[in-house]
């Protein structure tokens, strides 16, 4: 169908079916239009000898609310709108006609209801010109103001004014019954027409889904039932509740169909002056009815935004759900997307890196003082690329959870002074103090020592490329409680940003310094933070611009 109403696919069926004719399409459609009016000129007449009691007009109109939704579901094209006009007017008449109203009540009814309708309709085309999607919050919400609380207004003061000329009525009760009957079908019976959706049908094909929906229902018409048709038991308070289940249980179309139970068990205590005991403070008829559809709207109606917040949430859930999965699937293809690249690069990096240690060497044959400084850089550029595909198997490991950590006893004051001794040689240390302040007592953490060694190094490493110009990087031992040991690298750099500060930890993320002479892929930290959790650590971090940064790793204590 052109419209999708209640987030529902209209062309579903065709669209499985294959292409279909025009006369096919035609057939279908006068189908749903001979469907709807039948729908409504039984309800109509069932409103009509059931609720109809102080006037001509009935207290509860579902007939309104089901020619609504079988109007919104359909296509929107002039064609479909004439016929189903016509058929829903047809409906209307004949249902005043076989209650025994006159040809000239039924010609007003019939206008009156057909206006209701073409303005609900036409209301809401306009507010929501792609359908409302009854399953969202939004969607219910504007639905309810569009459609239940102004389309009923025309008709009414129609009716009204038709019956006081005629002296059938007065105008003002005609008006208020008119509306609160018919905003009460509109907001409830048009909710169960639009919520019916594929999706729905084919959950509760399931036995168990059905006859959850078949007890639910049934303990609602129940607990109606003993609430309104007598007056000995007093158990209206259960109404909530139950409503509330069937909200959480069965969502919108459960909760609608529940409030549609509680409004005809509602008006039928009215009718049979039955029920709760409040109403009896009341003496005429008009004052009992009116409290009793404003109970129904103002008490019940609203549980219908419960149930659509519920099927929002359903929604997003599984979006967000849906998401998840296949960030998953394309995190594991990037690890696996890491791990062969890393492969296929270190076999002939090796090879370049022998070639150029034979070439420096002489075992190649003479080697000028250029050619030796050019076999150097060779080869250190081809141990970066090497460590690079290093990094990357490991990221793309620890991403997958394949880095085998062994636990055990590692003193961290000899894998500090460990750490300091192998990054203080290095070239790029050249000019930088290198301090190791220990803790109180020796410290001992649970650690594997290769992946702690590591992540240190890397901490280590980072704050000789960007804290350099502090001159010093500082390894300091600390238990901040009896439970955990800490190892700290700080230097007295220039610090990170607060803007920054929240990206520090994203692999290739270099934090706007790939164009800056510092050498870096940006997965140092990435990989260290990984590593320190797999030992069952964590890492932290405290910096303020111009007073350096300060990085600790967080480890189980063990027995010194």
């Amino acid at each position: 169908m052109a419209e999708a109403y209640a987030g529902t696919t209209q062309h579903a069926p065709e669209a499985a079916a294959g292409p279909r004719s025009t006369s096919e399409l035609r057939s279908a459609r006068v189908t749903a239009c001979l469907v709807a009016a039948v729908l409504v000129l039984v309800l109509g007449v069932a409103a009509i000898l059931t609720t109809r009691m102080t006037g001509l007009v009935a207290a509860l109109w579902g007939a309104g609310g089901v020619a609504v939704a079988g109007w919104l579901r359909g296509p929107r094209s002039a064609e479909f709108d004439a016929a189903y006009a016509l058929f829903i007017t047809v409906a209307f008449a004949t249902a005043n006609v076989l209650v025994g109203n006159s040809l000239t009540q039924t010609a007003m009814f019939t206008v009156a209801n057909m206006l209701e309708v073409a303005t609900a309709v036409f209301l809401a085309r306009r507010v929501a010109p792609q359908g409302f999607d009854l399953s969202s919050l939004n969607g219910l919400a504007r639905y309810l103001l569009a459609v239940p609380l102004v389309s009923p207004l025309p008709g009414a003061l129609f009716a009204g004014a038709g019956l006081a000329a005629a002296g059938l009525g007065d105008f003002r009760h005609t008006v208020e019954t008119w509306w609160f009957g018919h905003a009460l079908g509109l907001a409830v019976v048009g909710t169960v027409g639009l919520s019916v959706t594929p999706e729905r049908l084919q959950e509760w094909r399931q036995p168990r889904r059905l006859l959850e929906a078949a007890a639910i229902l049934l303990g609602m018409a129940v607990v109606t039932a003993v609430a309104f048709l007598q007056s000995k038991y007093a158990i209206g308070f259960l109404i909530t509740p139950m409503l509330l289940l069937a909200a959480v249980r069965l969502r919108l179309f459960g909760a609608a169909s529940a409030i549609l139970i509680v409004a005809l068990g509602a008006i039928a205590g009215v009718m049979l002056e039955t029920g709760p005991a409040v109403l009896g403070a009341f003496s005429m008829v008009e004052t009992k009815l009116r409290v009793t559809q404003l109970y129904v709207l103002l008490g019940c109606v609203p549980i219908l935004l419960v149930a659509a917040l519920l099927d929002e949430r359903d929604r997003l859930a599984a979006a967000a759900q849906a998401g998840l999965l296949r960030a998953e699937a394309a995190s594991a293809a990037k690890s696996r997307l890491l791990a062969n690249v890393s492969h296929e690069i270190k076999s002939p990096v090796a090879g370049v890196i022998g070639i150029g240690e034979l070439w420096a060497s002489g075992q190649l044959g003479p080697v000028s003082p250029t050619q030796a400084e050019m076999s150097e850089m060779l080869v250190r550029t081809a141990r970066q690329v090497e460590a690079l595909a290093n990094d990357l198997l490991d990221v793309a490991r620890a991403e997958a959870g394949r880095v085998a950590v062994t636990l055990r006893s590692v003193d961290l004051d000899g894998l500090a002074e460990d750490v300091r001794r192998a990054v203080a040689v290095r070239p790029e240390s050249a000019g930088l103090r290198f301090v190791v302040e220990p803790a109180q007592d020796r410290l001992v953490a649970l650690a594997d020592s290769v992946r702690l060694s590591q992540v240190v190094t890397n901490l280590a490493t980072n704050a000789v490329k960007y804290g350099r110009s502090g001159g010093v990087v500082i390894f300091r031992l600390s238990r901040p409680d009896a439970e955990t040991a800490r190892i700290e690298v700080i230097d007295r750099g220039p610090g990170i940003s607060l803007e920054k500060q929240t990206e520090l930890f994203e692999p290739f993320n270099r934090l706007g310094m790939e164009k800056s002479e510092i050498e870096g892929h940006g997965i140092g930290l990435a990989l260290a933070r990984r590593l320190a959790e797999l030992q069952g650590g964590r890492i932290g971090f405290e910096s303020r611009p111009g007073e350096g940064a300060r990085f600790w790793v967080d480890l189980p204590a063990a027995q010194a």
